[in-house]
Parts: structure tokens; C-alpha cells; sequence
């Protein structure tokens, strides 16, 4: 199975703050059966440490590692927002909710950080019309070559 799937992308977030931010797309890893709902709960305490906003528009939030135990399979949801949202003084147009078995979200971390460290790339995924070309610009997160 994919770690990314077209289901859990979304381009026009409903969310106006980084609290909501987190929600959405943590509902979205739950409604998918990725993580037990208390894995949305250490994605706050995660935010409540470190930001996890990574610049270029782009914040991945994710849990503690005390709630490696909530995840059911490692998973990828993606939401789009119109307008910035204020995380920490930063603007983010990107949410990438993460949840990773046995250190699976690293090679998954590693294979976003490449395609939002060019802004070439950022633009793409800015003007993307559909989850399909989102999906096409991040499809090489579900390979396995790391």
C-alpha cells in the first residue's frame, strides 16, 4: 500500500490557524486508518516542543515518538490552503501530516524535503488544479528507493 494515496489530498484546506491545520490533516490519517486518534493529540504536544514548520510554505506536523504505538501503518496526507496560514510567524500553504512505522517516515521526509527545497518545484505544487497533478509532482514518496 501507498504511503500516499490521491484520497488524502486536499487543495483547499478549510483551515485559518496552525491548530486547525494540524486537525485537518491528522483527521484525514485517522479517516484513513493510519493512526488511532490519539496520534492527533502528540502532533499538538510534537508542535507544543519544536515547530514543524520546514520553510518554503511548508510544515510537516507529526507525533512524538511515546505515540509510535498509535500508528497502524505508515501514511501521507497532504492539504493545500488558498491563503497562508500563520505557523509560528511563518506562512505555510502546505500541510503534510506524516505517520511512519519502524522509521519509515525518514526516507518518506527525505523525498519531500528534496522537491520543497526547489522553489521551481514549490511553484508546481502551488499551481497545481487537481489532486492528480499534486500526486504526480509527490508520487516518488510511494517508491521504495531511498
Amino acid at each position: 500500500m501507498n504511503v500516499l494515496e490521491l484520497d488524502r489530498i486536499t487543495l483547499h484546506g478549510t483551515a485559518t490557524t496552525r491548530d486547525d491545520a494540524i486537525r485537518e490533516v491528522g483527521a484525514m490519517l485517522v479517516a484513513a486508518g493510519a493512526v488511532e486518534p490519539a496520534y492527533v493529540d502528540a502532533m499538538f504536544d510534537r508542535e507544543n516542543t519544536v515547530s514543524t514548520y520546514m520553510g518554503n510554505y511548508l510544515a510537516i506536523p507529526h507525533g512524538t515518538n511515546d505515540a509510535k504505538d498509535t500508528i497502524l501503518r505508515s501514511a501521507l496526507a497532504i492539504v493545500r490552503y488558498d491563503a497562508p496560514i500563520d505557523w509560528d510567524g511563518n506562512e505555510v500553504r502546505f500541510a503534510i501530516g506524516i505517520a511512519g512505522q519502524n522509521n519509515e517516515h525518514l526516507g518518506i521526509l527525505s523525498k519531500i524535503a528534496i522537491v520543497f527545497s526547489d522553489e521551481d518545484e514549490v511553484e508546481k505544487l502551488l499551481a497545481a488544479r487537481t489532486p492528480e497533478e499534486l500526486f504526480a509532482l509527490l508520487g516518488d514518496v510511494n517508491s521504495d528507493d531511498e
